[in-house]
């Protein structure tokens, strides 16, 4: 069978992740990459040892149309023109999330790939965890009943990465777009997708970078560095209310005085509620007792894997034409239009309806 030959645009942080994935994929031909630099583009190339360089990606497409899909692992305002350009060459296209900068960007992406007929995957990975396949298990078996409430929290003590991270034109915004559009989708997933109807937010600029801690952050990025700017928000929270009446809590920060980082997930429902914090827990009643359930994270749940399978899946959807794609543009496009919101209420101190 034909191996799917694949470019890696934007050979950042992030793109070690895609091209780890795709290494070990038997059916991919890990082809060529591009990145505007020309020093982390040769480090990269040396490092995975690809020979097809370019720091244009007009003038890859060109001189490689034999390549079959790109991986897009850009900066956020990069992810549309780049996504665009692959779509309008006829690759298929794996965007990074979020999508683009805003909701209109994202749609005119979509409607290229329906226009031109290729595929347009968005790269929501936390739906790919092994806690998400569980958490859909006693979802789809009933155990939860009607899910009516969620809280998505990530939360970073202190967190900005620090270069285009910070710096809005860029990046598209904060803590909000980087680390809540995560928690974001992955709530709505497990809730079936229900679509955003209105939106109460407010965003927070107060503790900057802390560039003057001596201490460093766990995730850097590679462009950081001591003339950064940094434009962006430290903390973001907001209610998203669906059209089936459920209502999301999402809180998300950069920089935030608290005790220690916060990741969690939590669903309620009319038979039982559910927490991701990092493992799993299940809370409901039984023989008129209030009863609590816990997985073992060390059997049951693992973080391992995420983007091998996130990769993996879009490889079968391309190479076989089978028409699914589990993190769809449709659906990036509307937790962009949650974002967009969130951050136009934050700004007018309104409510946004959608």
């Amino acid at each position: 069978m034909k191996k799917l030959k694949v470019a890696v645009i934007g050979v950042g942080n992030i793109s070690n992740l895609h091209i780890a994935a795709y290494q070990k994929n038997p059916d991919v031909e890990l082809y060529a990459f591009c990145d505007i630099n020309a020093e982390v583009l040769k480090a990269a190339g040396k490092r995975y040892g690809i020979t097809r360089l370019y720091t244009d990606e007009a003038e890859m497409l060109a001189a490689l149309p034999e390549i079959d899909a790109v991986s897009v692992c850009t900066w956020n305002s990069a992810h549309a023109p780049c996504s665009i350009m692959a779509l309008q060459a006829g690759k298929d296209v794996l965007c990074e999330k979020p999508m683009a900068l805003n909701a209109q960007e994202a749609q005119k992406m979509l409607d290229t790939a329906r226009a031109c007929g290729r595929k347009l995957m968005i790269g929501f990975v936390r739906r790919f965890g092994n806690d998400a396949d569980i958490m859909r298990d006693f979802i789809g078996a009933g155990s939860i009943g009607e899910i009516y409430y969620a809280k998505a929290t990530y939360l970073r003590r202190n967190g900005n990465p620090g270069g285009w991270f910070g710096d809005k034109s860029r990046s598209g915004g904060g803590p909000l777009i980087d680390l809540g559009v995560h928690v974001i989708d992955l709530t709505r997933y497990l809730m079936g997708n229900p679509k955003p109807v209105s939106v109460y937010g407010a965003t927070f600029r107060k503790l900057g970078n802390r560039s003057g801690l001596k201490e460093g952050v766990a995730y850097s990025s590679v462009s950081r560095s001591k003339e950064d700017l940094c434009d962006v928000e430290d903390l973001a929270t907001a209610l998203v209310r669906y059209d089936n009446g459920a209502v999301l809590s999402v809180e998300a920060s950069f920089c935030l005085n608290l005790k220690k980082d916060v990741g969690k997930v939590e669903l309620f429902g009319t038979r039982g509620g559910m927490c991701l914090d990092p493992e799993l827990e299940i809370f409901s009643d039984s023989c008129g007792y209030l009863t609590n359930t816990t997985l073992d994270r060390a059997t049951a749940l693992s973080f391992d894997g995420l983007f091998e399978r996130e990769i993996d899946h879009f490889v079968n959807a391309v190479l076989h034409d089978d028409g699914s794609v589990l993190s769809i543009a449709e659906d990036g496009v509307a937790v962009m239009k949650i974002l967009d919101a969130i951050y136009l209420s934050a700004a007018t101190g309104r409510s946004v309806d959608l």
